[in-house]
């Protein structure tokens, strides 16, 4: 490639970040990366009813998230309008564009003729080689593109191949509204040319797009970009993303669903893009071996399980302060209360023993919330079954056995547990069994060993002896 490799992702600010909008700004940004190119990111807020500011918010917050913010302040499409209009009087100037009166009453005529004749509706170009002066006086009209007629257009697209259009097919679009105002068509192909974007990278739902583009492009003799539209995702059951699937925002994956951004980044790049048999991949080699040409035609279908065992193996590898810090937040959430910095340091300890067979989040947090609870607990169905009077003398045992140690470690507290199993002649899970649902409330939890632990001893005692005395009572 001769010219920098320059992408952009361009979003609509009509609502969150969607999940696939988000596999498209990572594709763009790693095809820059890979090559040494730029990313930008254009805002395309020209819809002024549906376009928001908490939108826009949301999307960059998302990319953000998810490290693969622009190389450059964003571009708003809407504040480049006056430039839209430049180009289009060119094009006008130059007699590749026209000026066109049909009022809307005729053109919906002309719609109900062509539906009654079950043809393709598009405008039949009633205006295209008509003098203006035809037109009665201060009429409003659009200046509309004169689309090539006879041939075909081809595009040499990176992941579709060859695709031609014959040229008949092709209508002559509008570019500037009776307003003023520019239409999609026109403001992204002025946008792609002044940013110097060479390659597309997009959804094949633009691909149609993409031909009556480039009949401005032709136009105005700018460069071609390279094209690569890219399949869009389904759902596991092959039909068409929905929120039932999963196609929600990506802000939902994070706070909701408490996902990692190295999961979600991993689970979209393998999503219609594939090296080998790679599953984990980091977003370091992944930009080593990034390139449109393992972008595969077929759309990829999307698999919430696939997501959560990935986002379970960046889990086990994250460091246990960073996730203990993500971790805080939804444990006072859970349990209303405001953690202390010590009580995070707590956590942070109980990370080695609380993610291993978490898949999100959110799983970290509700077996955390043992740690940080008062006296009396709650006790769930299954806990307070295994409370029965000989267990709770069981446990009057072992908080007994617990008081004289000094030294305060897993090996200490092991020692202890396993003596009192061996003196009552029972086998180690028979004691640990009552001992979780006293000291949790629950019956799954971290090993026993370390609940003691990082409950501390005086905690420990106060729940086994809080057991004890609601059975003398």
């Amino acid at each position: 490639m001769n010219k920098p490799v320059v992408t952009r992702f361009a979003p609509s600010p009509t609502g969150y970040l969607h999940i696939g909008g988000a596999r498209t700004a990572l594709f763009n940004w790693l095809f820059a990366r890979h090559h040494g190119g730029k990313f930008l990111l254009r805002i395309e807020d020209t819809d002024r009813a549906r376009s928001t500011d908490a939108a826009v918010d949301a999307i960059f917050d998302g990319l953000d998230w998810l490290g693969v913010g622009g190389d450059e302040p964003a571009v708003f499409q809407f504040a480049r309008t006056p430039r839209h209009a430049e180009v289009a009087n060119q094009l006008l100037e130059s007699s590749h564009a026209y000026r066109c009166y049909a009022t809307p009453e005729e053109l919906a005529t002309l719609r109900e003729q062509q539906r009654a004749a079950k043809q393709p509706m598009r405008y039949d170009g009633r205006w295209r080689d008509r003098a203006p002066e035809d037109a009665p006086e201060g009429a409003p009209f659009v200046i509309r593109i004169k689309a090539p007629r006879e041939g075909e257009t081809v595009i040499e697209d990176a992941v579709q191949g060859r695709v031609v259009v014959q040229n008949a097919e092709l209508d002559d679009m509008i570019l500037l509204r009776s307003d003023g105002t520019p239409t999609y068509m026109l403001a992204v192909v002025v946008d792609d040319h002044d940013m110097g974007v060479t390659h597309v990278i997009r959804g094949d739902d633009h691909l149609n797009n993409a031909f009556r583009q480039l009949s401005i492009i032709k136009a105005m003799q700018w460069e071609e970009p390279i094209y690569a539209h890219i399949p869009l995702i389904h759902g596991s059951d092959g039909a068409k993303l929905s929120k039932r699937h999963g196609a929600l925002g990506v802000d939902a994956y994070r706070d909701e669903m408490g996902m990692l951004p190295e999961a979600v980044l991993n689970y979209l790049l393998r999503l219609g893009w594939g090296h080998g048999d790679e599953e984990i991949i980091s977003i370091a080699r992944a930009i080593d071996l990034f390139d449109i040409d393992g972008v595969g035609r077929s759309p990829s279908r999307f698999d919430m399980k696939k997501l959560e065992n990935l986002n379970g193996h960046y889990l086990r590898e994250a460091d246990d302060g960073r996730l203990a810090g993500l971790v805080a937040p939804r444990v006072e959430q859970r349990l209303e209360i405001m953690l202390s910095d010590a009580n995070v340091s707590v956590l942070t300890q109980a990370m080695a023993s609380l993610k291993p067979r978490a898949k999100n989040l959110n799983e970290i947090a509700e077996g955390a919330e043992f740690l940080f609870k008062n006296c009396p607990l709650d006790f769930d169905e299954k806990a307070s079954a295994l409370l029965d009077e000989s267990a709770r003398a069981l446990l009057k045992k072992t908080a007994d056995a617990l008081q004289p140690v000094q030294s305060w470690t897993v090996e200490a507290i092991e020692d202890v547990i396993r003596r009192v199993a061996e003196d009552a002649g029972l086998g180690l899970g028979k004691v640990a069994q009552p001992l979780r649902a006293a000291l949790t409330g629950r019956t799954v939890s971290p090993g026993i060993f370390d609940v003691l632990f990082l409950l501390g001893k005086e905690e420990s005692l106060e729940r086994l002896n809080d057991v004890g005395h609601a059975s003398a009572g």
